[in-house]
């Protein structure tokens, strides 16, 4: 593998602003999909999640090419929906947004405790992520899913082997953490001033 697996992402990120700043629906979508091999190499432990990012992309997808020059930029989506008093249903595409911003903050705060807590165990690096980002959206249900899925985890080092191919992982988490997090606010930031970023699972 040439580089590590955020390679793709990396290279992704770079073009998911417009040049006027504003989100673009499919370079954003495709960063997403990029961070999938990522989930891949937890196995088991994360199944969930990898079922529930690639459905929300799908979704997001599919709207975008349904009408792709009205749905270049990422939020015209929600605020379609918006107007048509459709953004708070659980198959809209505004609950897609939501839902996969925020497995992506999952993500982000996971790497990020592989990388500031090295004596952590991967199951714990998992579960304090899942705590500090889905967890209080989830219910009991979906919670103790999380919970028994977060035992699965893989082995800390050979983890790092796989996702770091040749390239230096150590550098790519640290640049996918620190360019990823500033979209993924940006995308809270536009669902909050809507009052659609506190929708918990339905």
């Amino acid at each position: 593998m040439e580089g590590t697996v955020f390679a793709p992402a990396l290279e992704g990120m770079k073009h998911v602003k417009s040049e006027e700043g504003e989100m673009l629906s499919k370079p954003f979508l495709d960063v997403c999909k990029q961070i999938l091999p990522v989930i891949d190499n937890f196995g088991a432990a994360m199944a969930l999640v990898k079922t529930d990012v690639g459905g929300n992309i799908t979704r997001l997808e599919n709207k975008y090419l349904s009408n792709p020059e009205e749905f270049c930029n990422l939020y015209s989506m929600v605020k379609v929906e918006v107007e048509a008093k459709k953004a708070d249903g659980s198959s809209s595409c505004t609950n897609g947004l939501l839902w996969l911003t925020r497995a992506m903050d999952f993500i982000v705060e996971l790497f990020r405790n592989l990388m500031e807590h090295e004596d952590w165990a991967m199951s714990q690096v998992c579960s304090e992520a899942y705590t500090k980002t889905l967890k209080k959206y989830h219910g009991w249900l979906a919670s103790s899913t999380f919970s028994v899925a977060m035992k699965l985890a893989p082995d800390r080092k050979k983890f790092m082997a796989v996702v770091g191919g040749n390239g230096d992982i150590k550098s790519d988490i640290e640049k996918f953490c620190a360019t990823f997090t500033p979209l993924l606010q940006e995308n809270h930031k536009f669902l909050a001033s809507l009052g659609l970023d506190e929708m918990k699972a339905k």
